[in-house]
């Protein structure tokens, strides 16, 4: 499914130097300051990173499913919180907006989502609503040419930083589940929208998180994704596959950065007069990882190959995000392991890594979600 194998290896050698040369060497000062330096966002803008995904026809790259993981792999080889901040733009950010956005809507805000020039944020959950996503209560009451926006969202991705929201709300508060809720695309300077203090997260530092507040915010119909009421979920939905195979990607590439550091130790530690690499103890825990990396590299290629074909993937996405978020944390906690007191200190990279990725098992939907959407898939496939 590569369309072009030779521009495709020129932009992920491209990458790998960008992130060898340039983020790498950033990461300490990101987590000491918890800020992306400028001119690394503006390099990060040259390469074309904020529209890996959004169609060229937009200004974007435009990437297949296949190759947008390729890629991932090659970006989460340092610090989340680099690919957190281009992420939203290229996922769920922009992507209701691609699928079931108005022409018009496409034009006004995809090239700009390319470009950089805006920072996307998606805006479902709320402090009683998560994993029940249909259960939002932010509600959105249509007054001439406009809806009027009331309500709280949480734990939101890039707020801080966001020019635009996707945001979910309710439209019909008769529809108890998913029916009643539609989708808007929210201007950061819109009157009525505010944005709460960043969180301060057990990890990823650099990446923030925090509340986004409606009160009377007064919203142009004209952006109601698709012109059309109660479709919303849907829209959110459609993101799911997608995003799920793309964490999984990133769980994998920062899970091969870990073991890397953790092998490197492991050789150059010495106890009883060898390298620690030397004891079978510590090969089991690299080998373990090793195969499990192998794993997932492979089941996350063939269910983007799969996305690509058209095929239905909400199975396989969720089984990649599942095994790759709860590998990732074994092989932190090995690598935690390996390095001993080594990897407890903040000298060491290790120890960031392992408090960055915890987060992986809980968004993009929990790893207990996962594994309810495929036993449902295996059961609906067994019924038939």
């Amino acid at each position: 499914m590569i369309r072009d194998q030779e521009n495709l290896d020129v932009l992920l050698s491209t990458i790998s130097n960008f992130v060898s040369k340039r983020l790498v060497p950033a990461e300490n000062s990101v987590s000491e300051t918890d800020e992306i330096p400028a001119d690394i966002v503006a390099e990060m803008k040259e390469l074309g990173l904020f529209g890996l995904t959004i169609p060229e026809e937009y200004g974007g790259l435009g990437l297949t499913m296949e190759e947008e993981v390729l890629v991932a792999f090659e970006l989460a080889r340092t610090s989340p919180a680099f690919r957190s901040l281009i992420g939203t733009n290229n996922g769920i950010g922009s992507l209701g907006i691609i699928v079931d956005g108005t022409q018009e809507q496409k034009q006004h805000y995809l090239p700009k989502l390319a470009s950089g020039e805006l920072i996307a944020s998606f805006a479902l959950t709320e402090p009683g609503s998560g994993s029940d996503a249909a259960s939002l209560r932010t509600t959105a009451v249509r007054d001439g040419d406009f809806y009027v926006l009331n309500g709280t969202k949480r734990f939101i991705t890039n707020a801080p930083e966001a020019g635009i929201f996707t945001v979910m709300a309710r439209t019909n508060p008769e529809i108890k589940g998913s029916g009643g809720i539609s989708a808007f695309i929210v201007e950061r300077d819109t009157p009525g929208l505010s944005v709460g203090k960043a969180d301060h997260k057990m990890g990823q530092r650099g990446a923030h998180t925090a509340d986004v507040i409606f009160e009377d915010c007064r919203v142009p119909a004209v952006n109601l994704i698709g012109g059309k009421e109660g479709v919303g979920f849907k829209t959110a939905m459609k993101t799911l596959d997608k995003g799920r195979l793309h964490i999984s990607a990133i769980c994998t590439g920062v899970s091969e950065r870990m073991l890397g550091d953790a092998l490197n130790y492991a050789m150059d530690r010495r106890q009883f007069g060898q390298p620690i690499a030397e004891f079978q103890l510590i090969q089991a825990m690299l080998a373990d990882s090793q195969m499990e990396l192998y794993a997932a590299r492979n089941m996350i290629i063939d269910a983007a190959r799969r996305r690509d074909n058209k095929e239905d993937v909400s199975m396989e996405a969720s089984c990649c995000k599942l095994f790759a978020s709860e590998m990732c944390g074994r092989i932190a906690d090995r690598g935690v392991q390996i390095m001993g007191g080594a990897g407890y200190v903040s000298e060491y990279a290790m120890e960031r890594f392992y408090r960055d990725v915890r987060l992986f098992r809980i968004y993009e939907g929990t790893s207990q979600i996962q594994q309810i959407v495929i036993a449902r898939n295996m059961i609906r496939k067994a019924q038939k």
